[in-house]
Order: structure tokens, then sequence, then C-alpha cells
């Protein structure tokens, strides 16, 4: 553009930013930059480009190259608009101090000037901390102060922010009705086109929030699906990954796991660097889908992310714990996570029917109770399908374990009633099961079935493996188990020396270094699609549909071990067995020779070693192992050939 002067490169330059062509706007804006000094108001244009098109950082400087500008020209209302802008993206980024500092300038420039829009932004500013804190009573007085000034001044944004973030603090008062008409209000002006582009996508994606803090699932998937074709009308990057967040958590509810998975997994990436934020509830949502098709290591990355952004990945985490068999870790988290929250009823009401669940695990009757009737206020207070459909199915949690059958059968009936009438199978098919549980509890096998088979069905359509094998297990145990003959490779795990180890140090020590073991191992065979088919204490047993799954289990699980004892001083030493052979499989046990021989192959081992038979790796090339050897198995006729797997890397 050297043929165009740096006035008509302003000029086109300023067309394309009021057209919303944010890459040409961008571009040319930059162009002018490099030609020479752009106004403040260029500035701001220029970094609002770079903000829709993901370069957060680069939007960042530049606006507080405009906040200088405006704050040398005197422009002090102009530069307090800066610095609530500064304020909001540094928070975005987790930069919190950062983000008081730039709220506390921009106060300190607004003290004595004339009203302006910055004094209503500076309202909101103080309302979102208010409501942050829980202070509801202060949160809607400052968003009452920006109403007020928004009346006063010709601004079509200003009274929309005002009334949206009055709408979540009155939702979260327990004023739904008063707050989704305040809500709806401001969606309608964004969809109508009436508002700018930032206003309207933080319009619709504060109606899903509160739709999701409220639990209102049907009206927040309609407003998802709104937010969508707008976001694809625009050329934006980054901002729609928030839109997304919402969407997967909605989708989940509705049974489209495949999709939410999808939906987290983009909103994580693009929000990662642009929005660190919102990119933890990605990663949080991203967990609780892995959670249920039983991803347990892809779910508990998922939540190390969540949680190193600043998120409190709850309920999921408490709900991995439990599905890793550690009640009490469980129990201790979701306890904790109340704890903390004690204001915010909408955020409690997730995690109540959870903390009643993993009582139900650990026969703690009175904590479930407690779960129930404090759900049972709130759900008379936010008077939504799926809060009353979470308050049913805790009362019949607590009602199970105090023996009142015909309650708990009662209460299940209902949360299903509630959930299938909100679309959200999963739920239902839970309530299906503990109605079946009623059922047994009964003596009345036959509902129990036909409630089990139900929920079965649903639960394999969803792909939500944990729940599936729970609920065949109990059909097992009602019909009786059906045996079948299955060809796996099998491989027992155990701790070399283990009661010395106990004794050397301590009961405290063995219990948090066990703890490591079975994680570590845990991971490990969730990663190589084993069947953790027993769990002894110190040891696994494990079944492979494939010899060399297995083979790549051990030599990981030794790496493992052994890369932690180089960076940490120490880690068990595990002697591991391998045999493949047929096996007549028993509900989720397996029994025969071929166990019993695996077994035996893993006695042999030593620490740190892979003893596998040779007959496992039978057609596996790409093995490296020792030369075979004779020996004898203990309560086996014939002697057996085995041969060392060598697992550490080749020098």
């Amino acid at each position: 553009m050297n043929d165009v002067s740096e006035a008509d490169l302003l000029v086109v330059a300023r067309t394309a930013y009021a057209r919303n062509a944010w890459s040409e706007a961008y571009r040319l804006l930059k162009d002018a930059d490099a030609a020479g000094e752009l106004t403040a108001r260029d500035l701001e244009a220029l970094a609002k480009s770079a903000w829709w098109l993901g370069h957060a950082e680069e939007s960042i400087q530049t606006r507080e190259r405009a906040y200088a500008m405006y704050l040398e020209g005197g422009d002090r209302a102009r530069a307090a608009l800066m610095a609530l802008t500064l304020r909001r993206e540094y928070g975005a980024k987790l930069a919190g101090s950062v983000a008081q500092g730039w709220l506390h300038r921009a106060g300190h420039l607004l003290e004595g000037q004339p009203e302006s829009l910055a004094h209503g932004y500076l309202a909101l500013a103080n309302g979102e901390l208010a409501l942050q804190r829980g202070e509801l009573d202060h949160a809607l007085e400052h968003f009452d102060v920006a109403v007020a000034i928004a009346s006063r001044l010709d601004d079509a944004d200003l009274p929309v922010w005002a009334g949206m973030r009055r709408g979540e603090a009155l939702a979260n008062a327990g004023k739904l009705e008063e707050a989704f008409g305040l809500m709806e209000g401001a969606a309608a002006a964004a969809v109508g086109g009436e508002l700018g582009p930032f206003t309207t996508g933080a319009v619709f994606c504060g109606v899903m929030s509160v739709c999701r803090e409220a639990a209102d699932y049907r009206r927040g998937t309609e407003w998802a699906e709104v937010s969508k074709r707008w976001c694809e009308r625009q050329e934006i990057t980054g901002f729609p990954g928030v839109c997304r967040v919402h969407r997967a958590e909605f989708m989940r509810l509705t049974g489209a796991w495949a999709e939410a998975e999808s939906e987290a997994e983009r909103a994580s990436d693009e929000l990662r660097f642009f929005m660190p934020a919102a990119a933890a509830e990605a990663f949080h949502e991203l967990g609780e889908v892995r959670l249920r098709t039983g991803d347990l290591t892809g779910a508990a990355d998922a939540f190390e992310q969540a949680e190193a952004l600043g998120e409190q990945p709850q309920p999921g985490r408490a709900l991995l714990f439990l599905e890793q068999g550690r009640a009490d870790a469980a129990a201790a988290s979701i306890r904790g996570s109340l704890e903390e929250l004690t204001w915010n009823r909408l955020a409690r009401s997730r995690m109540l029917p959870v903390q009643a669940d993993i009582a139900k695990v650990r026969g703690d009757a009175a904590t479930a109770a407690a779960a129930a009737a404090e759900l049972g206020e709130i759900a008379k207070e936010f008077d939504t399908p799926a809060i009353r459909a979470a308050a049913a199915h805790t009362a019949g949690v607590a009602a199970l374990l105090a023996d009142e059958v015909d309650v708990a059968a009662r209460m299940f009936r209902e949360s299903r009633r509630l959930w299938r009438e909100i679309d959200a199978p999963f739920e239902a098919a839970i309530g299906s099961v503990r109605l079946a549980e009623a059922h047994l509890a009964h003596g009345d096998t036959e509902d129990a079935k036909l409630e089990l088979a139900s929920a079965r069905s649903t639960f394999e359509r969803l792909g939500a493996a944990p729940e599936l094998a729970r609920a065949d297990l109990v059909l097992q145990g009602i019909s009786g188990p059906s045996a079948s003959r299955q060809v796996r490779t099998f491989m027992f795990t155990d701790i070399v020396g283990s009661t010395a180890l106990v004794e050397a140090i301590g009961d405290e020590a063995w219990h948090d270094l066990l703890q490591w073991h079975d994680e570590a191992l845990r991971r490990c065979i969730a990663e190589n699609a084993g069947e953790a088919v027993a769990h002894t204490g110190d040891g696994f047993f494990v079944a492979f549909a494939d010899p060399r799954s297995a083979l790549t289990c051990a030599a990981a699980i030794q790496r493992k071990l052994a890369e932690h004892r180089r960076d940490h001083g120490f880690a068990p030493q595990v002697r591991i067995g391998l045999h493949a052979a047929e096996a007549t499989r028993v509900g989720n046990d397996f029994e025969g020779v071929g166990v019993h021989a695996a077994a035996r192959v893993g006695a042999l081992a030593e620490g740190g070693q892979v003893l596998a038979s040779v007959e496992t790796l039978e057609g596996i090339g790409d093995v490296t192992s020792g030369d075979p050897r004779k020996v004898s198995l203990k309560g086996l006729v014939e002697p057996f050939d085995v041969v060392e797997v060598h697992w550490r890397p080749s020098s």
C-alpha cells in the first residue's frame, strides 16, 4: 500500500473496522500504525480487532497505548474506560492482581468527573466483584447504579450490560422469573442486531451461563443454538470457544457425548492462551464427559489442567476418586468444596447429589440425609425440573440408607420422571438403577430386572462403560452368572517384599505409597485397554484382549516405576507375569488352568522383571527377550517355558 497516503489508509481501515471486518481492519490499522501515529481511537480499534482475531496479548498492549494517549490528552473518562477493559482482559488471563490495579486506576480517574459511560461500567465492575464474593445485596446495589446511569445516557450497550448483570445476581438470589426476563430481553436485543459485537457475544454467553447455573438446560440448549449461528457468521477466533463450553455441557446432559467431547476439546484449544479462565471451564467439562465414558486417565488429565488454570473441577473430581475405588478421598474432596462454597446455592445443588452418592457407597446415612435436606430447600427456592430431579434423587439415596424402601422407590421414580422430562437420558437411567436397588431391597427381583435392563440399554447407547458394567454385575447377581470360554492374555503384578517394606516405613507412609502405586498402575492398565479383574492388596490381576497390549502395559509399568525411582529416589519393586490362554469367564471374573498358570509365572518373576510364557510372545516379532527356560509351576504337571521380557529401552 505504498501508493496510498496515510490519511487514505486510515479511512479504509476505519471503514473496515466499522463493518466488523476484523482481519482487514487489523491488517490496515497495523500498516497505518507502522506508517505513523494512530489516534487513541484508532488504537482502540486495533486492539479490538486483534482481540477478535485471538491475539489477546497484542490487544492488551495496544489498549495500554490507547490508555496512555487518552491520559496524555486529558480525556480521563475515556482513559478510565480503557482501564476497565484492561481489567477485564487481565482477569481473563488470570492476572487478578493486575486486573484489580486497573480497576482502582479507573475509580481514581473518575473521581470528581462528570457522569459518563465509564461511571456505569465502573459500577458494573464493582458489582461483578461483589457477586463473585457472594455479596448479592451489594452486587445488586452496584448494578442498580449502572441501570440508573444507563437511563440518563444515550448508549445501546450499557443498559443491556446492566440488565444482564442484574439478572445474574437475581438468579443467584432465587428470583429466576425476574432474572430470565432481564436476560432474555438482553438476548432479544442481541439477536435483533441492536448491540455492538462484543456485547452481543457476551449476552449469549451470559444467558447460557445463567441457564447452566439455574439448571434450566432446555432453555440453555435453545440459546446455545442461537449463539452458534451468530458465531458462525462472524470473522472471529477464540471467542467462539467461550460459547462452546456451554454448548458442550448442554450436549452432555442430552446424551450427545461424542459431540460434547469434541466441543470441549475445541474450546480448550481455542481458549488455552486467549482466555485461560474460560479454558479452565472447558477442561472441566471435558473431564466430566470422559468420566462418564470410563476414560479415567483422560478425565484425570482434563481435571488436572482445569485445576492448574484455577477451576475447581467438581463434582467430577470427587466422582473420579469414587470411580477409582477411593471413597474416602471422594468424600473428603466433595466435603472440602462444599465447605468453601457456602453462599452459591446453585453450585451447591450440583455437588450435593454427588455427596449423597458417595455417602451411599460409604454407608454414611447422616451425610446423605443432610445433603437431601439442604437440596430439598434449594429445590423449593429454585424451582427448575433439573434441581427438583436432583433433590428427589438425593432424597431417595437418603431414604435407601435409612431403610425407608418405599420412600426411596417413590423418590427415584420422581427423579427419573423429571430427568426424562428435560431429555437427560443418563441421569434418567441412573434413576432406573437406583429404583432397581429399591426393588431388590424389597425382594422384588423381577421389577429390578426390568429397571436394570432399561438402564443397561441407555448406558450401552450412550457409551457409559462404567455404569454399563455395574448394571451387568447387578443383573448377573440376580440371574446368576453365565460362563463362557474366552482367550485372553492375563497379567499378575505384585510388590516384592511388601511386608518388610511396611515394617520399614510405617503404616501411614505405606498407605501413601500404595495409593500412588495403585494410581500409577491403573493408569497404565487403562491406557492399554486392560480390564482390571481383581485388586488384591498390593497387586493386580488384569486381562487383555491380545498379548501385545499386555506386553506394552507391563513395560509401561516398569518404566513408570523406574522413572519415579530415578526422579524421587524410591519406588517399590514390582514383579509382573504374563500368560496368554483360554479361560472361563464367570461374571467379571476368569477361572481355569490358564489363569492359575499366569499367577504362577508372576510368582516366579523377580522385582523389576517382566516374565512371560513363551507362547505369549509367539507371532510378535519386535519384542526383545531373554533365552527360554523350563520351569515347574506349582499345581501344574507339565514343565513350562518362560522368558524374561526386556522392557528397558535399548541404548
